[in-house]
């Protein structure tokens, strides 16, 4: 009597199961390659900000080794070296890593943005002047006569070709006014004059 559990070439259903239960070759090369970019991104990280990342001490060490190599060949050897402590770590070690190097590329387009909004700010003020009118009625702690003097010499660095001093000046004040204490200061001055302006219409 045949058995119920063997097919036509003589194998049992669990042996198949068993086969194809384990990821493909090409599985485990995608994992690999997405372990040894992560072991990279770790390594053009800053030094300070991967000290604080959760991950065993020896994978730690051997990626901070790697920021400190110059020459191509050693760093691309401990980058390999890299990629193999990298596999050494559990699942729920590699999510916590990939969770905190995705958070640095949320800041890092966060950052960029805000430095993107300065540039368009400074534009605006080298172009009109009502620019700084509004600036200043947003942080009236701004020295109004001292980036008025910037932007006249700013304007004139750009007519006469010359170095834009003023100009990354301008950028300078105008980064420092974006800091968190200033923007709670201007949204409170926005505020009280939401507040002035129903009193006054009422």
């Amino acid at each position: 009597m045949p058995n119920a559990n063997r097919g036509s070439v003589g194998f049992q259903s669990s042996e198949f199961e068993q086969k194809y239960d384990r990821p493909s070759k090409s599985q485990l090369k995608r994992e690999m390659t997405a372990l040894q970019k992560l072991g990279e991104a770790l390594v053009d990280a800053p030094r300070d900000r991967v000290k604080k990342v959760p991950m065993p001490e020896d994978v730690l060490e051997a990626i901070l080794a790697c920021q400190q190599i110059s020459s191509h060949e050693g760093r691309r050897r401990q980058l390999q070296f890299v990629g193999k402590k990298m596999r050494t770590l559990s699942e729920d070690e590699v999510a916590i890593i990939q969770k905190t190097v995705d958070g640095w590329r949320g800041t890092s387009k966060a950052e960029a943005a805000a430095l993107h909004a300065i540039e368009r700010q400074r534009e605006r003020l080298l172009a009109e002047d009502k620019a700084l009118t509004d600036l200043c009625s947003q942080y009236p702690s701004l020295d109004v006569q001292q980036l008025r003097t910037l932007i006249r010499n700013a304007r004139k660095e750009q007519a006469e070709n010359k170095p834009p001093k003023a100009y990354r000046e301008i950028f300078q004040i105008l980064k420092s006014l974006h800091t968190p204490t200033n923007d709670a200061a201007a949204d409170d001055t926005a505020a009280s004059h939401d507040h002035e302006e129903n009193e006054n219409a009422s």
